[in-house]
């Protein structure tokens, strides 16, 4: 069993939760989203945890292939800012857990890096917040993308028992 833990000040992110494998397949078909808040069903299930490893959020880098466009990370929609479709050249390893799993954690000042529909797109950067004000996840939870939140390999750490 693993909690993760902030890097600024120790405080208990996370419950024990257990390592997955690999961060599992989510459906992605609109029958499969809540009738009320319209999110997907939760990468990771309630208790477990996954280490992406995959690039995350910011910076984007514009994609090669215009053309054909990828999403602009795993799991999320494809994205066009004015320079074209882009790709997150941002953190590899972010560990993915489910956001009741870190219930503890709260929106920066002011909604930064919130923006989104029905919920933060995820794609701006951290908008989750320790306790103690460190900026330590970022929440996707908007109604056209994944649910999950990624917490940051460097401003948290994992302690197993």
């Amino acid at each position: 069993m693993t909690v993760f833990l902030c890097s600024k000040c120790g405080t208990a992110i996370t419950p024990e939760l257990t390592e997955l494998a690999a961060v599992p397949d989510v459906s992605d078909d609109e029958r499969d989203r809540d009738k009320e808040t319209r999110r997907a069903p939760s990468t990771v299930p309630q208790g477990h945890y996954a280490i992406d490893p995959e690039p995350w959020g910011p910076p984007y880098v514009v994609q090669d292939d215009q053309e054909d466009p990828k999403p602009a990370q795993s799991r999320g929609p494809v994205v066009c800012r004015e320079e074209g479709f882009v790709i997150s050249a941002g953190s590899r390893h972010t560990v993915l857990v489910h956001p009741n799993d870190a219930a503890s954690l709260q929106p920066l000042p002011n909604w930064e890096s919130s923006s989104g529909c029905c919920g933060p797109t995820g794609d701006e950067g951290l908008n989750r917040a320790c306790p103690c004000g460190a900026p330590v996840a970022t929440l996707a939870a908007d109604c056209f993308g994944p649910f999950e939140l990624h917490l940051d390999p460097v401003r948290t750490y994992a302690f197993s028992q």
